[in-house]
């Protein structure tokens, strides 16, 4: 049997790509106090057992665990101590991003998995693509994600000051500001040209999910596509619940990962 593949709901994974690449999704907490919505990580008790389930599964030929970044959220910890228990079966990859660059990376190894890869290759398939991709975070407001304390204070100062349209980018597994831009247009114009230039001629694959922000995504999608190279390909799709509590409405992530050099 096939090494087994598990990753979170972070990853925005739609559904039917999981069940056609036998892709575990174990979901994230949203909490509800008094109206107000919050989330809350995996526990290494659930992730003990969504492996442990995936290893017999697999009988016992590995598993390859992809959270989002332990800079963002207490899951990866979580799946550390879970994975302990299971003397080397399991493989946590420390992915440093979050949203579909992760699900990008669940679909390579999910794929080399099915051919009959060792846990090693596909660990080193699902990081091959991690290294290839970076993550953006378009937001019409901070007001969410500086409530959630997922950027720093610093930050949240300079992007309200500077940007009524921020757009992050995730850098060593933080949101980051990247582009200072006072309207939606130009922020998407900003970052186009910085994903066609890394991209450097070769074809991309680009992830866009929004929330609340549909025929915004569209329009980004687009501009892709008159101005990324030929063969590029693009999936668009909902944020996923958690990402949106702290993003906030109009928010829109870009996962690209690029060809190899």
């Amino acid at each position: 049997m096939p090494v087994r593949i598990v990753t979170d709901s972070s990853a925005g994974l739609p559904a039917e790509i999981a069940r056609e690449l036998g892709i575990t999704v174990v979901p994230m907490h949203v909490l509800n106090d008094s109206g107000d919505q919050s989330t809350a990580g995996l526990g290494a008790l659930e992730l003990t057992a969504a492996y442990a389930r995936q290893l017999e599964r697999g009988e016992d030929a590995g598993v390859v665990a992809l959270h989002l970044s332990k800079e963002l959220s207490s899951t990866w910890a979580a799946a550390t101590q879970a994975a302990a228990i299971f003397d080397g079966l399991v493989h946590v990859v420390d992915t440093q991003t979050v949203g579909m660059a992760i699900g990008a990376a669940a679909m390579a190894a999910a794929r080399l998995a099915a051919e009959g890869a060792s846990l090693d290759e596909c660990v080193a398939v699902a990081r091959d693509v991690l290294d290839r991709s970076e993550t953006w975070l378009y937001l019409h407001r901070l007001d969410a994600i500086r409530k959630s304390g997922r950027i720093s204070a610093a930050t949240a100062v300079v992007s309200s000051a500077l940007a009524t349209r921020p757009l992050m980018r995730v850098e060593h597994g933080r949101l980051e500001l990247a582009v200072k831009s006072r309207t939606q247009s130009k922020a998407f114009a900003r970052l186009v040209e910085s994903i066609r230039q890394r991209a450097e001629g070769e074809k991309v694959f680009v992830m866009l999910q929004q929330h609340d922000a549909a025929a915004e995504a569209s329009e980004l999608q687009r501009q892709m596509e008159r101005q990324l190279p030929g063969g590029s390909t693009f999936l668009i799709c909902p944020l996923e619940a958690t990402s949106a509590v702290h993003a906030g409405p109009g928010a829109i992530g870009v996962s690209v990962v690029y060809s190899r050099d």
